[in-house]
């Protein structure tokens, strides 16, 4: 099964727009969203923010809902899901190629604090920074911001395909990082 993983819309229809495109291209079975969604939060103005509209980031992922995992971000609120037709979770698991895969936003969990159990692999968002490492035996992932990227990172994405994680730029397609889950 393939994989889309992206984090940190933060309210971009441009941002949205091109997750639904770059999912189509890729072709892969399941977009999973780690969270931070609609809201630029408290550390990010909207003019920081490409498009800021999330009632077009509702419209856009809303038409996705049958094959999407929405993790409930720090700045994803309960009025967040007025306007969506799929549910946020605090957190997910995934078995992929054999391997156990726990999603979360990254506010509570990360790769300086493991949750219980994670499995094989940690995916999560909210640092706005994308990379691939590995810690105590455990694949680290990080997706990056699709919109507001920091520490000079591109706009990205990531793709789990069986045991492999591949890190893109949401803008161009190539390939930043790639790595197996071991």
């Amino acid at each position: 099964m393939k994989i889309m993983i992206a984090s940190d819309v933060h309210g971009s229809s441009y941002y949205a727009k091109r997750i639904k495109q770059v999912f189509e291209q890729e072709g892969a079975q399941l977009l999973v969203l780690l969270g931070d969604i609609y809201n630029p939060g408290p550390r990010n103005r909207i003019d920081m923010v490409r498009d800021y509209a999330p009632l077009e980031v509702a419209a856009t992922l809303n038409a996705l809902k049958e094959r999407m995992m929405v993790i409930k971000g720090n700045c994803d609120s309960q009025v967040d899901t007025l306007i969506s037709e799929f549910s946020f979770v605090e957190e997910g698991a995934l078995f992929v190629g054999g391997k156990r895969v726990t999603l979360t936003h990254g506010h509570v969990f990360d790769i300086d604090r493991l949750p219980p159990s994670c499995g094989d692999a940690l995916i999560y968002g909210h640092v706005h920074t994308g990379f691939i490492a590995h810690k105590d035996g455990v694949t680290v992932a990080n997706p990056g911001s699709v919109t507001l990227p920091k520490e000079g990172t591109a706009h990205s994405y990531l793709v789990l395909n069986e045991d492999e994680l591949i890190l893109k730029d949401i803008d161009n397609g190539k390939i930043i990082e790639q790595d197996k889950i071991r």
